[in-house]
């Protein structure tokens, strides 16, 4: 695995842009480091998405066909939103710059630019500190490695898809507190997938298959009703 795997892996990031193979590129190089992205083409599908989905994180290009980036961005401040906003653009002048980051921007990358520094840039605006990354996150005798990609118990592996990785991840960085299939759904699973509440029940079925070691004391607890709890 990479250095930059899965820093952020339960993030949520938007990106809208209207070249379709820079919007491409940029999807690769986030997915590929295990963030949840979605992606649109438009000012005004960027707009209605924003109105809908809680993002951790937008990637706004400068330029769109219908309205301006900027446009967009100051809307969705106007309107309460507080994801950072990471702008893409051809755009060098210092006076674009601040433009941007008075339109309520955070950071501004200029293209052409390498995916390294997207991801640095992206993973320094969600704001994670690395010594807490470095960590292992354990919790009773599982450990959950996000910078290799592994879990263990007792230092035995278990193989688990990348959805279910991503779920114990937000289960274990928040012990005790519940999470209802709705907000699991949003939060790991693209809002344009074909995923359902059934989607993430049997997900989780899977999971709590690999992970449970005393079925008579789990892990995680069906909150009837609610949702679901980790118990550490």
């Amino acid at each position: 695995m990479g250095f930059w795997h899965s820093w952020c892996s339960v993030s949520k990031i938007l990106i809208v842009e209207d070249d379709l193979e820079m919007a491409g590129v940029v999807k690769d190089s986030l997915a590929g480091n295990m963030f949840t992205v979605e992606m649109v083409h438009t000012a005004g599908d960027a707009t209605e998405y924003l109105k809908s989905v809680d993002y951790d994180l937008i990637i706004l290009d400068w330029e769109l066909g219908d309205q301006t980036g900027l446009e967009v961005c100051r809307n969705y401040r106007q309107n309460g939103g507080s994801a950072p906003i990471l702008f893409l653009t051809g755009k060098t002048e210092i006076e674009d710059k601040m433009v941007g980051l008075d339109a309520g921007g955070d950071d501004y990358l200029t293209k052409p630019f390498h995916a390294g520094e997207l991801i640095a840039r992206v993973r320094a605006l969600l704001r994670r500190p690395l010594k807490i990354d470095y960590k292992p996150l354990a919790i009773r005798d599982l450990e959950l490695d996000i910078v290799n990609h592994t879990v263990k118990r007792n230092g035995e592996e278990i193989k688990l898809y990348p959805k279910e990785f991503l779920l114990l991840e937000l289960f274990m960085r928040n012990p005790q507190r519940v999470f209802s299939g709705d907000y699991l759904l949003s939060k790991v699973w693209p809002t344009d997938s074909e995923a359902s509440i059934e989607t993430v029940r049997m997900t989780m079925v899977r999971l709590r298959q690999k992970i449970e070691a005393d079925q008579n004391n789990p892990l995680i607890r069906t909150i009837r009703g609610v949702g679901y709890r980790l118990d550490p």
